[in-house]
């Protein structure tokens, strides 16, 4: 192994994990930062999730996701000690870089990140406008279609006008609802 040279500073850094124990691999890297008095060289870890909109069963439910499924972020000095505590972390598959020397985000990239991850409220994305025809996927009229009647941001709201019965019938569904023809 290369010897790890601290060039670069205090930096983040992306780490692969096993799929699914992410979380698992930021507690056991803090305990062994802990343990091993490593608090001066690995300041910060990180598994980057957002608040989402999803609707299960009729209901709206905000639901966090991972934003890098099987990735943690590490803030760090890279040095050979501390390249070695967290590649030797349990689950941890290894560093993202080329071969053994890992490679730093840029500042940029955490800057962004890191306001998405602070992000309280989840926002509706509504992109659909008045007049659009729509096709409803979920709720008593999925499947039919409609044209946009009303758009409320808001809310994450639409109204929309459903042919029922040779009639234009205003229905109010969610944004999660419908797809854009």
């Amino acid at each position: 192994m290369p010897k790890q040279t601290s060039e670069f500073g205090r930096n983040w850094y992306a780490v692969h994990t096993y799929s699914g124990y992410e979380d698992a691999v930021a507690r056991n890297l803090k305990q062994r930062i802990e343990s091993m008095g490593m608090e001066d060289k690995i300041f910060n870890v990180l598994v980057p999730v957002e608040k989402k909109i999803k609707i299960k069963s009729g209901k709206r439910r905000v639901v966090e996701e991972k934003i890098y499924p099987g990735y943690v972020l590490v803030e760090m000095v890279v040095t050979d000690d501390s390249w070695y505590v967290v590649r030797n972390t349990p689950r941890v598959t290894g560093f993202i870089g080329a071969g053994t020397t890992p490679t730093p985000l840029s500042p940029e990239e955490m800057e962004v990140l890191l306001n998405r991850v602070g992000e309280e409220e989840p926002k509706f994305k509504i992109d659909v406008l008045i007049g659009d025809p729509i096709k409803i996927t979920d709720g008593p009229f999925k499947d039919f279609d409609g044209k946009v009647s009303e758009v409320d941001q808001d809310r994450g709201k639409i109204k929309v006008l459903v042919n029922v019965f040779g009639r234009d019938t205003p229905v109010e569904l969610d944004s999660l609802q419908i797809k854009k023809l």
